[in-house]
């Protein structure tokens, strides 16, 4: 049994990403692992200053959510991502935790998976690609961590549009399911 943390970016209501991260919940869960599903919405993020106190205290001198999640994020097995793609880029709110939980490098880390979920109104594959190198980038600061899958769901343009998508239900279901 793997210890898996699901972090849905996306702060708008019904969002499909998080649809998606539901169904990933799901399939993870049905295979026995603990999962913990953290939302984004109502939290409070502030930018990193780049101060690296982190570095030395082993968490952030900024009192807000993300230091809660930072230490959650610490004790999981498996990290999955789920994120809009705006501007071909995952959420702002995404990177900004993702810098925030620079106290990861001094602290040390348990998680060694992580899997990405991006959803976009624009169809083409491959709009991922940005995502997909912003997480390489943090990937490959951790020398154990590993980017093992991802899913790229495109052309849902409205809240709940991949309710219509029993296909991208399905493969986000099963991601979770082979965690």
């Amino acid at each position: 049994m793997k210890k898996v943390m699901i972090i849905s970016t996306s702060l708008r209501n019904n969002a499909n990403s998080e649809i998606l991260a539901h169904e990933t919940e799901r399939g993870a869960r049905d295979s026995g692992h603990e999962v913990e599903f953290v939302t984004l919405k109502d939290k409070e993020i502030n930018f990193c200053r780049g101060c690296l106190a982190c570095q030395k205290l082993g968490k952030c001198v900024i009192d807000d959510d993300a230091n809660e999640i930072t230490l959650k994020m610490k004790d999981a097995d498996v990290i999955v991502w789920a994120t809009p793609i705006y501007y071909y880029e995952m959420s702002g709110q995404m990177k900004t935790l993702i810098d925030r939980a620079n106290s990861l490098f001094a602290t040390g880390k348990n998680f060694s998976e992580t899997y990405v979920i991006t959803t976009s109104a624009d169809s083409s594959k491959g709009v991922i690609q940005t995502v997909l190198n912003g997480i390489n980038g943090w990937v490959a600061c951790f020398s154990d961590l590993e980017l093992k899958g991802y899913l790229e769901a495109g052309g849902l343009d409205n809240s709940n549009d991949v309710l219509g998508r029993k296909d991208l239900l399905e493969q986000a279901y099963n991601m979770g399911k082979n965690i």
